[in-house]
């Protein structure tokens, strides 16, 4: 997945290590990145969820290692495609998506039946990040 650089250029999506405050590091951060300019843009589609969980840390925080793929589902799915050899491609994006939205479904069913609201909240926004904006 591409998209075109300030400087001309294409920038790659990949996943990458943000680091907060000197103390945290936020790895599997989905960004653009230009080979030919070295600029870095988050991926927009995970910008406020990123700035939520920073915001969430503080001013100070205790020295520790995120892995963004767990607290976002997007995030996670790219982290699947990478580590399974699937290209960053819409396509392959959109196909793990699919599944991983399907078998969120089923587990919001099980909630549901259970009358587990506080898991079915967490359920729906996990759905809420597979949402097809991230998709493009």
């Amino acid at each position: 997945m591409f998209k075109r650089c300030i400087c001309g250029e294409a920038m790659a999506l990949g996943l990458r290590k943000v680091f907060y405050s000197k103390t945290v590091s936020i790895t599997g951060v989905p960004v653009y990145a230009c080979g030919h300019c070295a600029r870095n843009e988050v991926y927009p589609g995970v910008k406020s969820d990123l700035s939520r969980l920073l915001s969430d840390l503080g001013a100070k925080p205790l020295p520790r290692e995120i892995r963004f793929d767990e607290v976002h589902e997007w995030a996670g799915m790219l982290h699947r495609a990478a580590s399974a050899s699937v290209p960053l491609s819409a396509a392959g994006i959109a196909k793990l998506t699919e599944e991983r939205t399907n078998e969120l479904l089923d587990l919001l069913l099980i909630a549901a039946s259970l009358e587990d609201a506080a898991w079915k909240r967490e359920l729906e926004g996990r759905l809420s990040q597979l949402n097809g904006q991230y998709i493009a």
